[in-house]
């Protein structure tokens, strides 16, 4: 495990190049007129080109990483710079850190107003320009540009107005008629509090966001990070986190709008918020009597909802199960296959009625009840990703689900001994697979059903159940119809094999949602993944030498059954502590303000001493410090070897660090420093980009020291 560790860090540090003699961002003054008429605007431009691979942040830059960038301006008595025109940026979700950035080249367009009285002449304009500059290290970055323009009796454009121009046409324009509503989805209380914002769709736009506004004047900040919700009522909605300011809770808040589809045109918007006690978003809308025909209306949709599930990409996995299935009991008899298909069919109703009582006690709780809920708990999302696994490898052959008869007669045989419980479980599995998906017609009818009594509910679930258990029902009701099926033989185990691959690519979807919240940091990729291929070598020492082997099958369960154990606990266990959420596990060192007298103290009382040189807007500082500081292991590590701990701050650019960076060859955080208690040591300086293995080699090394 430690040379993967090692080759990766060659690997991402080969490319790194720590020491820049320039600033990587370039900065340009322009205006569109080269000569201007008292008492007229002229537009002027700053432009910033960043080299590849780095960005900037835009007037929100993120949840508490970034810095926006700003742009001061010395002007002549008289001459007023108005607010900055910002061009749509890029949202991207980086370490689990959702941030707003430009990248490439980005014009900021400033109306600068010449006053009337302003007398014929040069007139010089002067901004500073001060920004935040990443890559994998952080670096502050600033310059002031200046032009002349001319103010004269005529206007002129100047070389640069087509670009200027062309930077105009990217600038969002704002809109009156954009009609959001938002609601408050936690009591007034609660800190930090939901906020759900829904919006009426036109056709070609399938989803939205707002980028919200930075907080000015005490305002309350509200989150980037955008909660995707079910459509309700034939709205759109997301969930956004507000923090209450300095004024209290918002009344209004501004953004842009960024919505998804054919029409990606962003909009500044603003929008009221009601002031006082939460409104659950959907208890909001009080359910109206409905007509018996619009309510079995609904249901009919329900029920063709459940019949498109079977095609979805959820559910079509297990069509390789169903299939193998038809096959196996086109030679039975037709009492059997009936009987077959009803239990398949009560598997997947009692499935649905599960699924309803969870939403019924959702709602009792005073929850919002959705069709996705179990996958909504992360113990839910471990197993059912474990099993999927599980079949996949079943599917390829690794192991087989039963011992008796030859290996075509095992991947075919999915009714023999256990034909009942194995149907019942394609059944579970079905429904289970089917949560995450939205079929068309269901929407709508889910929506409506979850704003109606208990019993309506449950009806609507048992609807989408019958419909997603028919086809196979009536196949199994109807045998004749299964003699268009080819006659059992060698294809069936290649069948097999085959259908194995949408199985597997279901797994790595449940693996891809479930992983990135397991553990801090995304850490939980990494096990959940090596917890995983344990699981996959015990699967595969099963089925090659306990299955499929006659000598050695005691020992082979127990290598099996101790690769199982171990990678439990200690990848899920140990690593992740997967049980309980990633926000509730206990965390956090004893940091201490740096300075260099600090340092030197604690190393004259014979300490070694960790110094993180960190920043509020550096997001690498904050991966390393969530992924291999702030850990059980370094922590354990920490106090075992005695270890003071001091943090440099330099979200303000403090000088004091400033040198201290320039000592050890950087210009920007972050900088992780390792001292020996000898105060005679040089510091071990540490690579960028952190793992725990590098972090734990050197505190070893410096308390040999």
């Amino acid at each position: 495990m430690r040379w993967i560790w090692w080759v990766l860090s060659l690997c991402w540090m080969a490319g790194l190049t720590e020491l820049r003699a320039e600033s990587a961002t370039q900065v340009e003054l322009w205006t569109d007129q080269s000569t201007v008429r008292p008492g007229s605007t002229v537009t002027a431009a700053v432009r910033l080109r960043m080299a590849e691979g780095w960005h900037i942040y835009w007037r929100h830059p993120g949840d508490e990483v970034g810095l926006k960038t700003r742009v001061d301006w010395t002007l002549p008595s008289g001459v007023t710079a108005g607010a900055i025109q910002w061009p749509a940026p890029e949202k991207t979700t980086e370490k689990e850190f959702d941030t707003l950035t430009y990248s490439g080249t980005v014009v900021l367009l400033v109306p600068i107003a010449i006053p009337a009285s302003h007398p014929p002449g040069p007139l010089a304009l002067k901004a500073k320009v001060r920004w935040l500059e990443c890559h994998e290290e952080c670096v502050p970055g600033s310059a002031t540009v200046e032009t002349l323009v001319t103010v004269g009796d005529a206007t002129q454009t100047s070389p640069q107005a087509a670009a200027i121009q062309e930077a105009l046409q990217r600038v969002p324009p704002r809109v009156q008629d954009l009609a959001l509503t938002a609601v408050w989805e936690s009591p007034e209380g609660t800190a930090p509090r939901k906020l759900v914002v829904s919006w009426k769709p036109v056709p070609g736009v399938s989803g939205f966001d707002v980028y919200p506004f930075e907080a000015v004047g005490g305002g309350a900040p509200v989150s980037i990070k955008t909660e995707a919700l079910e459509p309700q009522q034939g709205l759109l909605r997301l969930r956004k986190t507000v923090v209450a300011g300095e004024s209290g809770w918002p009344d209004r808040l501004e953004g842009l709008w960024v919505p998804k589809g054919a029409t990606p045109a962003a909009k500044p918007v603003e929008f009221s918020v009601p002031i006082g006690s939460a409104v659950a978003a959907p208890a909001a809308v009080a359910s109206e009597p409905v007509s018996l025909a619009e309510l079995l209306l609904k249901l009919l949709s329900a029920f063709v909802g459940g019949l498109i599930l079977n095609v979805m990409p959820c559910v079509l996995p297990v069509l390789a199960l169903k299939v193998l299935g038809f096959v196996q009991q086109a030679k039975e008899e037709p009492r059997r296959v009936r009987t077959l298909g009803l239990v398949y069919g009560a598997g997947v109703l009692a499935s649905f009625l599960v699924l309803a009582g969870v939403a019924l006690a959702v709602q009792a709780a005073g929850g919002t009840a959705s069709w996705s809920a179990p996958f909504q708990n992360p113990v839910f999302r471990v197993l059912i990703t474990v099993l999927i696994t599980l079949v996949a490898l079943n599917l390829f052959g690794v192991f087989e689900l039963t011992l008796g008869g030859s290996a075509m007669q095992k991947a075919s045989d999915l009714s023999s001994k256990d034909g009942w419980s194995g149907a019942f479980f394609n059944g579970v599995l079905a429904a289970v697979l089917a949560t995450p998906c939205t079929a068309p017609f269901l929407a709508s009818a889910l929506a409506f059903a979850f704003l109606q009594p208990p019993l309506v509910i449950l009806l609507f679930f048992v609807a989408i159940g019958a419909g997603l258990a028919m086809p196979f029902v009536l196949l199994c009701w109807e045998p004749a119809w299964l003699r268009f099926l080819p006659r059992p033989g060698v294809w069936m185990v290649r069948f097999k094999v085959a259908m194995g691959f949408p199985m597997l690519a279901t797994a790595m979807w449940l693996f891809w949602f479930t992983a990135s919240r397991l553990g801090e940091a995304g850490s939980g990729v990494l096990w959940f993944g090596l917890f995983l291929v344990v699981l996959a070598t015990a699967a595969w020492v099963w089925g090659e030498f306990v299955q499929r082997s006659t000598r050695g099958r005691g020992w082979a369960m127990a290598v099996a059954l101790l690769l199982v154990v171990a990678g439990y606990a200690g990848f899920l266990e140990r690593q992740l502590d997967w049980r309980t959420p990633a926000g509730r596990r206990a965390k956090g060192l004893d940091w201490q303000k740096w300075s260099p007298a600090a340092v030197e103290q604690a190393r004259r009382e014979g300490h070694p001493v960790l110094v993180d040189f960190t920043a509020d807007s550096c997001l690498n500082c904050k991966w390393n410090k969530a992924t291999a500081i702030e850990i059980d292991a370094t922590r354990a590590r920490l106090k075992e070897l005695g270890v003071r701990v001091f943090e440099g701050d330099f979200t303000d650019g403090d000088p004091l660090i400033a040198d201290e960076l320039k000592k050890h060859g950087r210009r920007g955080v972050p900088l992780v420093l390792v001292y020996a208690p000898d105060p005679a040591k040089a510091p071990e300086v540490l690579p960028v980009v952190l793992t725990p293995r590098l972090v734990d080699e050197a505190l070893q090394r410096a308390a040999r020291r």
